[in-house]
Parts: structure tokens; C-alpha cells; sequence
């Protein structure tokens, strides 16, 4: 596991772009954190890190956005909104896993049965003690995470 401290949005950002520049088809990230905690801006690098230019913004009541433009294709969830996990079935989740590209799931905790063995964890925490823009940036297997998924 590794842990990443960011004391701004930009770089929450350049973090996020490093996972992109290196990630490789069939990659799958699930993004744990609370609301506001930084989840969507880390997308939005990891895209850029794909070479996505397009304007990337959460899926909060489509639940998929695809981009296709950059390096590899990017399929971005959130699933805050799912009422049953079946719905990520009827989505295709697996053909987005499976698809070539980068799946980045933001609220995987709702959903912790969809994810592959092999899924990246990213789990995102504030820390108002070290300042509003301060994050606390935990990257591992899910079972390094504390089993969070």
C-alpha cells in the first residue's frame, strides 16, 4: 500500500494523472470517500493522465460516463445512487471491466461485489486538522485498505 498526502486540488490532480499516465487496459479503480472529499478531482486527473481532454464530470445521476478519446478509453461510475447492485449487471459493468480501458468506480463501498480480485483501491480522507485542502491518499488492494471492499 501507499499513502500520498495532497495539500490542494491540483495536487489531488497530479496524483491522479501519475495513475493514468501508468495505467494499462482492464485497469479497475475503486474510489472510496466521502462527499467532497476530493473523488471526482482525482477522476479528472486520471483522465488526464489517459490523454482525455474532454471536460470530464461525475456520473452522479447517469451513473456511467464514457470517454474515448485518450490512450486508452475511460469508463467513470458512480454508483451513490444505485438501488440495487443488480443495476451495475444491467449497465455492463463487466464489459466496461473488461473492456480495454480504465473502470474508476466512485463509491465502491455500496457496491463490493462487482469489483475483480485484481481491482486497485483508492481510498480518499480529509483531515481538517491539517487544513481544509489537506488529503490523505491510501492506493492498495482492497485487502490493504482494511478489507473495504
Amino acid at each position: 500500500m501507499n499513502i500520498y498526502e495532497t495539500h490542494s486540488a491540483e495536487e489531488t490532480f497530479a496524483l491522479g494523472k501519475k495513475i493514468g499516465e501508468s495505467a494499462e487496459p482492464d485497469t479497475v479503480i475503486a474510489l472510496i470517500g466521502d462527499i467532497g472529499n476530493g473523488k471526482t478531482v482525482f477522476t479528472k486527473g486520471v483522465a488526464a493522465g489517459l490523454g482525455i481532454t474532454e471536460h470530464v464530470t461525475s456520473p452522479t445521476f447517469t451513473i456511467l460516463h464514457s470517454y474515448d478519446e485518450g490512450r486508452l478509453p475511460l469508463f467513470h461510475f458512480d454508483v451513490y445512487r444505485i438501488g440495487d447492485v443488480s443495476e451495475m449487471d444491467e449497465i455492463g459493468c463487466e464489459d466496461c471491466f473488461y473492456g480495454g480501458g480504465v473502470s474508476l468506480v466512485e463509491w465502491a463501498e455500496l457496491v463490493p461485489e462487482i469489483f475483480p480480485p485484481e481491482t486497485v483501491a483508492v481510498r480518499i480522507e480529509k483531515d481538517l486538522s491539517k487544513g481544509t485542502d489537506y488529503r490523505r491518499i491510501s492506493i492498495g488492494t482492497p485487502a490493504e485498505l482494511g478489507g473495504i471492499l
